[in-house]
């Protein structure tokens, strides 16, 4: 089985779709999306309509940070983020907010954890950028689910982890479409990066690849067309920030 993961779509549809068909030409026959549907992107409806989908056929989907913002308090206020909120809560219907309230925080396949954000508490958000926090996580993973790996989004960019002998976690950058095995002897902690929404400098969409049988994982970069992603965001009175994200993939 290769189990494509998907994170942070953030509205995208045009990257969604791109991801999806790189994934099923790359082999996928399971799809795990990490969190983060919406927020941010001018098309909520039609990303929903797509996962629901998914999830019709087997996907894993869990629940990110802009997900519960659509439905609870925190979607109120005037940050950019709150008022993209209070804007998508307004486009969708009660099915799909229904379907985002029903979102589980975390899931597992097989030995691995999928879950948005830190496994320490997933509904914290926290973001896992220091090598002591991702050390926490790997720990809680493997006493709270026995997950020998996790996958995650939130952070926005590709990076992957796994813990040395002394219990401190390594770090490295992975290269786009190089596969990397992923040993059972090791812990392992993968950020999968965002499709909808990269924050590196690139604006091509994130996703990754992982081989169940034969243990390994492949990062990805996809071209979309991510300067009609930003004239959407436009035309539908967003945040004019969340277009330049788009155009400047940071």
């Amino acid at each position: 089985m290769k189990l494509a993961l998907l994170s942070d779509l953030h509205a995208n549809r045009g990257a969604l779709l791109a991801c999806l068909a790189h994934a099923r030409r790359s082999g996928a026959t399971r799809f795990a999306i990490l969190g983060d549907l919406v927020g941010y992107g001018a098309e909520p409806v039609q990303v929903l309509d797509t996962v629901m989908e998914l999830a019709a056929r087997g996907a894993l989907v869990v629940r990110g940070n802009h997900d519960t913002a659509v439905y609870d308090d925190s979607g109120t206020g005037g940050t950019g983020e709150q008022l993209a909120a209070g804007w998508t809560k307004a486009q969708l219907g009660v099915r799909h907010r229904n379907f985002l309230a029903s979102l589980p925080l975390t899931a597992t396949v097989d030995d691995a954890l999928l879950v948005h954000a830190d496994p320490y508490d997933p509904a914290r958000w926290q973001y896992l950028d220091r090598p002591a926090l991702v050390r926490r996580a790997l720990g809680a993973a493997q006493r709270q689910w026995g997950a020998s790996k996790v996958f995650c989004g939130h952070v926005h960019q590709q990076q992957l982890y796994y813990r040395a002998a002394d219990g401190h976690p390594m770090a490295f950058a992975p290269v786009p479409d190089v596969p990397v095995p992923l040993g059972a002897h090791r812990n392992w902690l993968a950020l999968v990066g965002s499709v909808g929404q990269p924050r590196d400098g690139d604006p091509r969409a994130m996703y990754a690849l992982f081989d169940v049988a034969q243990a390994r994982l492949s990062f990805h970069r996809i071209a979309y067309d991510h300067i009609a992603a930003a004239a959407a965001i436009r035309a539908a009175g967003l945040p004019e920030s969340f277009a330049i994200r788009l155009e400047r993939g940071r």
